[in-house]
């Protein structure tokens, strides 16, 4: 056919008045020069024409998946393999009087179709990759960790189909040799492959996800996770650095989640306030008047007051405040805060919900509030901790009870003055 196409164009030269034969210089530029102006055409046609169309088409679609391929220029991309290919179809047919040269541009371009079809491929991916992001399809598959993977695994296989065409030999015999390679493979690519493995068990046990907040002291890491990749976990501290921690020490090292707490929609108050145990005492009966006009302890006094008379009044001698039994302060503070916590509008009822008084120690006796706030904000946590603890602080005195405060300077030197 090349042939047919040269004694077309001499004949085509000798009307201009120009004198070639089918095998010179001549014939072969202005074929030359026509195998590049078609494959411009065919790019025009395609870019121009083609992609310009579907891109219309995506923009007047309802759905959002396609514009995302679009921001990542596919179709373009793809519409630069059309002048690959012309160009592949004719230049070994211009250049069929110049062997070497014909087989050379015959397999570069060859490489050349290769390597911008990868290349397509690869945009494909990522916006396959941002769409799993905007559907949160990551929240439960390490989608990106996939995508990574397959770009390496596409690329190898580029370099092979490469390599092969190149040196003129089946690409079975490079992957022959892959397996002598096996061992070199595994070192340099060491992180990649556990990275992997790591992958699909954090996929498969959804042990961490893009959003979730983890804690891991051991690499400084204590924030959310803006990224699982194939072989690191990019997460952003709460101090705004960021850590990158392997995908694999996820698995094999201890880390703490955080998103139990957040779907439960509860966040855990465990904070105890020291009672000077030389503040603690019987409740006197001006006491209980006084504090039987709170109203939280309204019912509470009152059902106490009973139950106290009925068994004091079966008490041998109950003039002695040993024989008798007697409401504490301490006793009455905890009930108090009880009571209070199951008002209060920000504390989860459904979940644990104890104020409790735990062993004495040289520091006093600790009262324990262990509870969950129902909104897990950390900014809006931390207020609704420091309102109920500024308000214990604060109603100690109504029982006259005082915080634990190991002395301070001032403290000492008021004593030696």
């Amino acid at each position: 056919m090349d042939q047919e196409l040269r004694l077309q164009l001499t004949d085509w030269l000798s009307q201009w008045g120009i004198n070639s034969v089918p095998s010179d210089g001549t014939s072969t530029s202005i074929m030359l020069l026509a195998s590049l102006i078609l494959a411009l055409l065919a790019y025009l046609f395609v870019r121009r024409g083609v992609v310009r169309a579907m891109n219309v088409v995506i923009q007047r679609s309802r759905v959002s998946w396609d514009d995302i391929f679009m921001s990542h220029r596919v179709l373009e991309k793809l519409a630069y393999v059309v002048p690959a290919l012309v160009l592949s179809l004719l230049v070994p047919m211009a250049l069929a009087e110049y062997h070497l040269l014909s087989s050379l541009a015959s397999r570069l371009l060859s490489v050349a179709i290769v390597v911008l079809l990868v290349r397509a491929i690869f945009s494909a991916f990522d916006a396959a990759n941002e769409i799993a992001d905007v559907n949160l399809v990551s929240r439960r598959l390490p989608i990106k960790s996939f995508v990574q993977l397959f770009k390496l695994f596409l690329f190898f296989v580029a370099i092979i189909i490469s390599i092969s065409v190149l040196a003129n030999q089946s690409p079975l015999i490079f992957l022959s040799g892959l397996g002598v390679a096996t061992g070199l493979v595994m070192l340099v690519f060491r992180d990649t492959i556990l990275g992997f493995v790591a992958g699909i068990q954090l996929a498969a046990n959804r042990m961490v996800s893009p959003g979730d907040w983890i804690q891991m002291d051991k690499y400084g890491a204590d924030g959310a996770v803006e990224e699982v990749s194939l072989t690191t976990v990019k997460v952003q501290n709460w101090d705004k650095t960021i850590t990158m921690i392997p995908a694999y020490v996820l698995v094999s090292d201890a880390f703490k989640n955080w998103r139990g707490m957040s779907e439960s929609g509860g966040r855990r108050i465990k904070r105890s306030v020291l009672i000077d145990i030389d503040t603690i005492g019987f409740l006197s009966e001006e006491d209980e008047l006084r504090l039987s006009k709170i109203n939280h302890l309204k019912t509470y006094l009152s059902d106490k007051q009973s139950e106290l008379s009925q068994h004091n009044a079966t008490v041998v001698d109950p003039d002695s405040p040993v024989n008798r039994r007697k409401l504490t302060n301490i006793g009455t503070f905890r009930a108090y805060m009880l009571a209070y916590l199951k008002q209060h509008p920000q504390i989860h009822q459904d979940m644990t919900l104890l104020v409790r008084q735990l062993a004495s120690s040289k520091e006093g006796v600790p009262i324990e509030i262990y509870i969950f706030t129902n909104d897990t904000r950390w900014a809006v946590y931390e207020d609704i901790q420091a309102d109920i603890f500024d308000h214990i602080f604060a109603i100690l005195p109504e029982f006259n009870l005082k915080a634990f405060q190991a002395p301070s300077g001032a403290d000492l030197r008021s004593l030696k003055q």
